[in-house]
C-alpha cells in the first residue's frame, strides 16, 4: 500500500508545492515593498501620505497578503513536519521560522505604523510623520528581507533533495 503521507509521496509533494507558491506568492508584494522604498523615501512626506494613507495603494496588500502570509507559514510548517528526516528538511523548517518571524517583525515595526496612519487626516502633517514613515518602510524592508532569507531556505531545501 502506498504512504500518502511519507516524505517523498504524494503528501509530501504536495505540500512542498502548495509551501513554494504560498511563499512566493507572500514574497512579491514584500520585494515590491522593498523595490519601492528608495524613490518613496526621496517623496515630500505630503506626496507620501497622499498614496500610503490616502488612495488605498496597498488595500490589497492588507486583504490578500496576510491571509496568504498566514498560509505560507503553515505550508512551511506542514511540509517541514511531512519532510522531516530528510536532507532538505533544516533548511525547510528555517524557511517556516523565518516567514513567522517576518509576520513578527510586521507585528512589532510595521503594524504600529499603520495603527499611526489610520489617524492621519487631510490637512497639517501630524506631529512626528516622518518618523512614523520611517517605520512604516523600514518594517516593510525587514518583512520582505526575511521573507527573501526564507524563501531562499525553501529553495535549498527543494535543490538539496532531487
Amino acid at each position: 500500500m502506498i504512504d500518502l503521507v511519507h516524505r517523498d509521496g504524494p503528501a509530501g509533494r504536495l505540500a512542498v508545492t502548495a509551501a513554494l507558491v504560498l511563499a512566493a506568492l507572500s514574497l512579491a508584494p514584500s520585494w515590491a515593498h522593498i523595490l519601492e522604498a528608495p524613490p518613496r523615501f526621496a517623496w515630500p512626506i505630503e506626496l507620501w501620505r497622499e498614496t500610503t494613507v490616502f488612495n488605498a495603494q496597498f488595500a490589497w496588500f492588507a486583504i490578500v497578503g496576510g491571509p496568504i502570509d498566514l498560509a505560507a507559514i503553515a505550508a512551511l510548517a506542514v511540509a517541514a513536519w511531512i519532510r522531516r528526516g530528510t536532507r532538505g528538511f533544516r533548511a525547510l523548517l528555517a524557511a517556516a521560522i523565518l516567514y513567522a518571524f517576518a509576520l513578527a517583525a510586521w507585528a512589532a515595526i510595521a503594524a504600529p505604523a499603520n495603527a499611526d496612519l489610520a489617524t492621519w487626516a487631510p490637512g497639517p502633517m501630524p506631529d512626528g510623520a516622518a518618523g512614523v514613515r520611517w517605520r512604516w518602510e523600514a518594517g516593510h524592508i525587514v518583512v520582505g528581507l526575511l521573507k527573501l532569507a526564507g524563501f531562499s531556505n525553501l529553495a535549498a531545501s527543494v535543490a538539496c533533495c532531487k
